[in-house]
């Protein structure tokens, strides 16, 4: 086979994996029509309202757990007249990084009461994620967990339902997550595996803080609902929590976010849109370096920038490769308050990224790409804070190898076989087609 030809087949592979490993084709029908997803929030408050009928509960909640009403589940599970009548009592609210509303973007949030409810509030976001309070948890029935994933391996509020999941199994309470789609399908897994030997899973402990944001090895792009990881966790961490996921009505793997019929609340300040969220796994690592992501502008994670950075160099680069679904822009921008702290106020030169083809965006590939770009043009001016990309990133060799310039195609077509088994163990969990 031609050599052109045989690199286009490897890029194919991850997306053909991915059909292979869902028993499913791909139904181009679903970016015409909107499906009317009813997300396990709804399912709950309707048909599975035994599930917690006569319980005194907590609830770990944002500002996304909401039904297509935009309703809380907050607010209904104090006040609402059903819920009211079936005896359920909301005793506690927890909530995750970024607050109740999702509006933080700070360390060490506080404990309060909720004036609408007049519920307390326990953050969960200290220095770090940490469990719900055991003091809490025992005078509780019940724990439900209602928060949106992102579909990326780093996100925290994963970390936060592990934990939960622990303090429930250790105090005998049910455990009920209420399943919401994986707003970029469930149909793709792709990208770095995380090292085993930089996952943690386990809750903080003196001396050992956690990584909320690096629990287990799985594939960057993990391709799974929040109430899928729940039942896999659950399984593979041994934790033995009695959970019940209620699952949603009306969504199948190959379903976008925006096609669901559900509004879209963005589930962190930087995460403005599903533009960006299906960008964040290509440049979360980035975080971790010298290099802006975009924050402190209107589309974080669809752009990045650095003074020192050789924009033309770079966009060469990128289009000796066959990077497929997107197309790179130079584009100069201004951070404005960014919080991470770079290049505040200052005209950054930069890149822009913008999505031709959303299906065949493979984020980890562009993510390689990117760092390997950035090492040929300015090595001497990207700093990298190595254990922190490699946490979210997920490998400390295929790192190493792009920054000496090895080929990120080939490097990333390497993980392909991982990523594969990984589908295969967690396919028995699977809740949709």
């Amino acid at each position: 086979m031609p050599v052109p030809q045989l690199a286009r087949l490897l890029l194919l592979l991850p997306m053909v994996a991915a059909c292979t490993v869902t028993n499913k084709q791909y139904d181009p029908t679903n970016e015409l029509s909107r499906a009317k997803v009813v997300p396990g929030m709804t399912v709950l408050l309707t048909d599975s309202i035994g599930l917690i009928r006569g319980k005194r509960v907590g609830v770990i909640a944002n500002q996304t757990s909401i039904d297509a009403r935009r309703r809380s589940i907050v607010d209904l599970l104090a006040t609402d007249p059903k819920v009211r009548e079936a005896g359920v009592v909301l005793a506690a609210v927890f909530a995750p990084e970024h607050g109740i509303r999702g509006t933080e973007d700070r360390t060490d949030l506080p404990d309060y009461v909720d004036p609408t409810t007049g519920v307390r509030i326990y953050s969960l976001y200290r220095a770090a994620t940490t469990a719900p309070p055991d003091s809490v948890v025992r005078n509780l029935d019940a724990v439900i967990f209602d928060l949106q994933d992102v579909g990326t391996r780093t996100w925290t509020y994963v970390g936060a339902m592990v934990y939960a999941m622990r303090s429930a199994a250790r105090h005998g309470k049910p455990f009920i997550v209420l399943d919401r789609p994986n707003p970029l399908t469930g149909f793709f897994s792709e990208g770095p595996m995380l090292d085993s030997a930089l996952a943690n899973a386990d809750t903080a402990t003196p001396g050992r803080p956690a990584r909320a944001y690096a629990l287990h090895p799985m594939p960057l792009r993990h391709g799974l609902t929040i109430g899928e990881m729940a039942l896999y966790y659950n399984q593979e961490l041994a934790i033995g929590a009695d959970l019940h996921v209620v699952p949603m009505k009306g969504w199948s793997r190959d379903i976008w976010f925006d096609r669901t019929g559900l509004p879209w609340v963005s589930p962190s300040p930087a995460l403005v849109s599903l533009q960006s969220t299906l960008l964040y796994p290509s440049l979360v690592a980035f975080e971790r370096t010298s290099l802006s992501v975009g924050r402190g502008t209107d589309a974080p994670f669809q752009r990045f920038g650095a003074p020192w950075m050789r924009v033309k160099e770079v966009l060469d680069l990128l289009a000796q490769r066959p990077i497929r679904g997107v197309k790179f822009e130079a584009e100069t921008f201004v951070p404005v308050s960014p919080t991470d702290g770079k290049y505040n106020g200052q005209r950054v030169p930069g890149i822009r990224m913008r999505i031709t083809n959303r299906n065949q965006v493979q984020p980890s590939r562009i993510g390689a790409t990117v760092l390997w770009a950035l090492a040929r043009t300015s090595l001497d001016s990207l700093r990298i804070d190595t254990l922190g990309f490699d946490h979210r990133f997920g490998d400390p060799d295929i790192r190493r190898a792009l920054v000496r310039g090895e080929d990120p195609d080939v490097l990333i077509d390497r993980e392909l076989a991982a990523v594969i088994a990984f589908r295969d163990r967690a396919r028995v969990h699977f809740l949709y087609r």
